[in-house]
This record gives structure tokens, C-alpha cells and sequence, in this order.
């Protein structure tokens, strides 16, 4: 009650400000520079950002309304990551971290999968036992949910699946059944056409031997991974149905491992040497190790060979402005976070949500 007591407080105090003419204008222009001024990022790839991040803003400005828990107390939330060494999700999981902490006041605490399915059942027991209030759950098995949400369900605790897409039975489960679990993700279909039509943008539509097909390498991350699955399966349909003929010379399991992409492109191209004109890369950690080992061959991206990957990485996006990758996908972790975040906290509280959410990923070329 005291919390709620302090926002009312909090809230007249900034409308009194406001009623007082917003304050000085020079001493609001100088930090506003500053801002402009440490923008690096292109204007494009920006504006797409934020349209992506608008649903989880709205959704934030709607879930603070309410009060952190009924009985005043912080809410506990238990975040389960598949590694922490995982590039996207070491994003993910701090920006989630920090928003549920200071947006809500919640008590986090994220634990580390390893990679383990096993040890992360462990960790989502051991958080049901301590009596959490909600479970955000990234977890190493995607085809592990529908055990995990039962076990979510059977303990009262609800369950928001994020990153990794359940299948569409068990989305339709939740639903019909009731379930207390939500997902909450991107489209990998859309970052697969998106990264085909990056592909299908360049001069040539990435024949660049003229031999009247685009001969392509695939850096998959997981076989079992819904991403993974569709990523590779999307990036090459929107060749095939823009009526470009492909041939796919090499397609490994990489782990979304930046070591594995590199090991990977340099037997594909020692094997098929000059063959190879696009490498596809479920994700940048692989296309950064590509990279390596592109250049190890003394070949020349955007020259004889394009590369594309997915998360738009600070080092991916370096790497596209420097000529050495083609392009890339936002695979926007604010938003996703954000939307992750204050639909745990509605669930915390017993209201009613939808069984998916899904923000939009935008193409980052040169």
C-alpha cells in the first residue's frame, strides 16, 4: 500500500512540475545534444527499432498501473537462461534484468542452463520449491515444454516461454486448456525471407558466378530449435520464390557457436572452395566465425561471397558497416525483454493474457 501510495505521490509532483512550464530550455538542450551526439547507429535501422518497441512500451505504461504484488510485498521472479555465454541471450537477459528490477521493483534472480536441459529442470524445480510468483523461461530444449509448462501448471506458478517458439500443438493447449503460459518471441520465419531478401537485393541476387544458381553454405544452430529450423528453411524459400535457382552445397549444426562458424565455413570452403557464393548463418556469433574464416581463404565478402546473419550484434553491425558481412537481422532484445517482462508481471498478479506475443525483426544492411 505504501508503494502505491508513494507512485500517487510521485505522479502529482510531476504534474505540478509540468503545470510550472517545464523548466529551462538551454539547460534541456545541452543533454539532448549530447544524446544526438552519441547516436552512432544508422538513422534507418534506429527508426525501425523503436517502431519495433512500441507495443512492449504501451504494454509497460499499462502493467505500471497496477500495483508490484496484492499483498505489497516484491514480486519474486525466477529467470531460467539456456548459457549465459550465448551472445543474444547475454543481451536478453541483462536488459530483462534491469527493467524487471527497476520498472518494477521485483526481486530477480537468473540462473545459467549450461546448456544442460537436465541441470535447468533442476533449477526450475529448485525455483518452484522457494515459491516464486512467475518463471521466465529460456529454455535449452524447446521440445522440453510441454513437460516444464505442466510442471509450472500442477505448482500454480505461471510460466512465460521466451525465445525459443514452443510448437503450435502446445500453444494451442495453453489455450484450450487453460494453461497459465504464455510465449513470448519473434517470427523466425520473417528473419529467414528477411535474410533471403538481403540476399536477393545485392547486384547479382547472389549469383555471383553467373552460372545461373546461387550455390549456398548453412550455419544452422540447433536442429532442434524452432529458429533454427525456420531461419534455415525461410532464408532459402525467398530465393526459390523470387524464382532464383539454388544449390545447397554444405549445412552443419553449429550451436549458434562462433567457434563452430568458423570451423564450419573453413571445411565448406576448403571442400568447395570458390563454389560457395552465400554463406547463411542462423545467427551473427557463427557469421562472425565465419567471417574468419572467409578471410583466412583470402576471400572478399560482398565480392566473391555474401554473408548474412541474424541478432544484429554490435560486432555484426561493425562488421556490415566495415564490407565484411552483408547484412544482418535485428533480433530486437529490448522489445522482446520488455515485452517478457510486463507480461510476467500482469501474470504475477492474475491477469489474463494472450498465449503468444511477438515483436518484429528489421533487415540491417550497409
Amino acid at each position: 500500500m505504501k508503494k502505491v501510495l508513494a507512485a500517487v505521490l510521485a505522479s502529482m509532483m510531476v504534474l505540478s512540475l509540468a503545470a510550472c512550464g517545464g523548466g529551462d530550455k538551454k539547460e534541456t538542450e545541452a543533454p539532448k545534444k549530447e544524446t544526438e551526439k552519441a547516436t552512432e547507429a544508422p538513422k534507418e535501422t534506429e527508426k525501425a527499432t523503436e517502431k519495433a518497441t512500441d507495443a512492449a512500451k504501451e504494454t509497460a505504461e499499462k502493467a505500471t498501473q497496477a500495483a508490484p504484488a496484492a499483498d505489497g510485498e516484491k514480486l519474486k521472479i525466477g529467470v531460467c537462461i539456456y548459457k549465459f555465454d550465448d551472445n543474444f541471450m547475454t543481451l536478453y537477459r541483462q536488459e530483462l534484468q534491469k527493467y524487471l528490477e527497476e520498472t518494477y521493483g521485483a526481486e530477480v534472480t537468473v540462473v545459467d542452463g549450461k546448456g544442460d536441459q537436465a541441470e535447468q529442470t533442476n533449477q526450475i524445480d529448485n525455483f518452484i520449491s522457494q515459491g516464486v510468483d512467475v518463471l521466465i523461461l529460456n529454455l535449452v530444449q524447446a521440445s522440453a515444454t510441454e513437460t516444464v509448462a505442466k510442471t509450472c501448471a500442477d505448482a500454480g506458478i505461471p510460466a512465460v516461454f521466451i525465445n525459443r517458439e514452443p510448437d503450435a500443438a502446445e500453444l494451442e493447449r495453453w489455450e484450450s486448456e487453460g494453461v497459465a503460459a504464455t510465449y513470448v518471441g519473434a517470427d523466425a520465419r520473417q528473419s529467414g525471407t528477411f535474410q533471403g531478401e538481403i540476399i536477393l537485393d545485392t547486384a547479382n541476387k547472389g549469383d555471383i558466378n553467373g552460372d545461373g544458381k546461387v550455390s549456398y553454405v548453412m550455419l544452422i544452430g540447433d536442429p532442434e530449435n524452432v529458429d533454427a529450423q525456420y531461419r534455415t528453411e525461410f532464408s532459402v524459400k525467398a530465393l526459390t520464390d523470387a524464382g532464383v535457382e539454388v544449390e545447397e552445397l554444405f549445412a552443419q549444426r553449429g550451436d549458434w557457436d562462433q567457434a563452430k562458424g568458423q570451423e564450419l565455413t573453413a571445411n565448406a570452403l576448403a571442400q568447395f572452395g570458390d563454389q560457395v557464393e552465400v554463406v547463411f548463418a542462423n545467427n551473427d556469433a557463427m557469421a562472425l566465425g565465419a567471417i574468419e574464416a572467409i578471410e583466412a581463404e583470402g576471400r572478399k565478402v560482398n565480392e566473391d561471397i555474401y554473408l548474412v546473419g541474424v541478432d544484429a550484434l554490435d560486432e555484426a553491425t561493425a562488421a556490415i558497416k566495415d564490407g565484411r558481412m552483408t547484412g544482418t537481422v535485428l533480433n530486437d532484445h529490448m522489445g522482446q525483454s520488455h515485452t517478457a517482462a510486463d507480461v510476467a508481471i500482469k501474470m504475477a498478479n492474475g491477469e489474463k493474457v494472450d498465449t503468444k506475443y511477438t515483436v518484429d525483426y528489421v533487415k540491417v544492411t550497409e
